[in-house]
């Protein structure tokens, strides 16, 4: 049986691990930095690019470590599997992950339990080092330690060895060199549940103020694209002849694209679409590359989404997207609602308006109506109460919605009540309220406490009254 014998700190070396302090490297000490790390270590010194960090531990002054911390290596399967996110989670999270690219202590300065000693020190500081120079955190970080050496400075830093690399270095974008000398892959979290964030659904606090490179990424599983694809078969296609993209699957993409908050120009809706994983476009049919042997397809361009956007037809797609959000959501009941339409200008359609009507209380889409050039969103609202499901609803409007022909249909064709706005410059209907609230304030007034009647105030006033619905 063989006994392991812990070395003796000496004194010196245990007053070098309580005063030895990390900090970043400064500029000017940046050619010193690299010829020290090209002198001393056993790989040398290699350019980094993307983000990263350089460090010196120093003691009384002099320089005892280096540090290099870069950007997260893009393929690693044993990682991969780890943390268990998909392809598309990874190209738009990879940069919370951070590489400990280079550790060096220098030559004069070895000494028991000081690497792991730098390694708390660094691991302390690195994520808000990292948010100060580049705005975001770091979550996980990874190393390669070559198998001549042991990783003990990594497994008493409580990391994690998952096992060797393939031997292979990225040389250029999709291609790989083999090197021969597979590495032992480490890794360690920087926080609990840093890997539940990583493969998380919606997108990690970290990312969610920074421009992305990458279109939002599509969360509907393919089985998901399949069923909604499903609502959209009915739509009339204008195309004569066979399209290499269905109708239905185009809108499928749309509707994905607008529930990820995409701008819905085609050349938005093109990129959503070239960003799908390979089994959501297979969900979708989309034809298959020509001459390769991975199983890759096609996705839709700029031309094919525009042609959708202007050539739909707007009231068949409405139905369909109603039925959609009745499988999704279940059939609502409009009895009691709340029901709010308004009028709104399309973010860059050079003025276009529609009028849309809202669940308030389950927040639910009821229908849409383009505004006609030259008119204004009244003829547009009233034309969609006509067909909206609002029977038993509460509808609601902003003053210039106060009309009687809007309220003539909301009681009597569509079986509803309202509740409008007056304001002081309407000042016809302003009277009109008052003479009604006058004619019927015994009706309207709530009984005090002695049986009586309670005054109510018929003057409107400083936003305007109600008015209530014919009886």
């Amino acid at each position: 049986m063989k006994l392991k014998i812990r070395p003796v700190i000496t004194e010196n070396e245990q007053a070098l691990l309580a005063g030895v302090q990390l900090r970043l490297l400064q500029p000017q000490e940046r050619e010193r930095f690299e010829a020290l790390m090209s002198q001393q270590h056993y790989l040398g010194n290699t350019p980094v690019v993307g983000e990263r960090l350089r460090y010196v531990a120093e003691y009384q002054g002099q320089w005892v470590a280096l540090m290099t911390w870069s950007a997260g290596a893009y393929r690693l399967k044993f990682r991969e599997e780890w943390i268990g996110w998909t392809g598309p989670q990874k190209q738009r999270r990879l940069g919370l992950i951070a590489n400990h690219n280079r550790f060096l202590i220098l030559a004069e300065w070895h000494a028991p339990n000081l690497a792991s000693r730098l390694m708390k020190l660094c691991l302390e500081r690195l994520s808000q080092d990292w948010v100060q120079r580049y705005g975001h955190p770091i979550l996980v970080v990874e190393s390669f330690v070559d198998s001549q050496f042991r990783g003990t400075c990594y497994k008493a830093s409580g990391w994690t060895l998952l096992g060797q690399t393939q031997g292979y270095r990225r040389n250029r974008q999709d291609f790989y060199q083999a090197h021969h000398r597979p590495k032992q892959l480490w890794v360690r979290e920087l926080r609990p549940g840093a890997r539940t964030v990583l493969r998380g659904r919606n997108t990690p606090e970290a990312l969610r103020n920074r421009v992305s490179s990458h279109p939002p990424e599509c969360t509907q599983s393919p089985a998901e694209l399949q069923r909604m694809c499903l609502f959209f078969e009915g739509l009339a296609d204008w195309r004569t002849r066979k399209p290499d993209f269905a109708l239905s699957s185009l809108v499928t993409v749309t509707v994905c694209a607008l529930l990820c908050k995409v701008c819905l120009g085609q050349r938005d809706l093109a990129a959503f679409a070239a960003d799908l994983t390979v089994d959501q476009m297979e969900a979708l049919h989309f034809p298959r590359a020509p001459s390769v042997r991975r199983r890759r397809y096609r996705p839709p361009g700029e031309s094919s989404f525009f042609r959708m956007l202007s050539q739909v037809q707007p009231r068949q797609l409405e139905k369909a997207l109603l039925d959609w959000q009745d499988h999704v959501l279940g059939k609502r009941d409009p009895t009691g609602d709340r029901v709010a339409v308004d009028g709104k200008e399309l973010l860059n359609s050079q003025g276009q308006k529609i009028a849309s009507a809202y669940s308030v209380g389950e927040g639910r889409w009821l229908g849409s109506e383009a505004v006609a050039a030259g008119s204004n969103e009244i003829p547009a609202i009233q034309e969609l109460l006509r067909r909206a499901d609002i029977e038993g609803s509460l509808v609601t409007a902003d003053a210039l919605n106060t009309q009687t022909e809007t309220a003539r249909i909301i009681v009597q064709e569509r079986g509803a009540d309202y509740l409008f706005t007056v304001k002081g410059n309407q000042k016809g209907v302003v009277k009109n309220v008052q003479q009604l609230y006058q004619g019927l304030s015994h009706a309207f007034s709530p009984s005090t406490e002695n049986g009586g009647r309670a005054n109510l105030r018929t003057q409107p006033g400083p936003f305007g009254s109600a008015l209530p619905h014919p009886l």
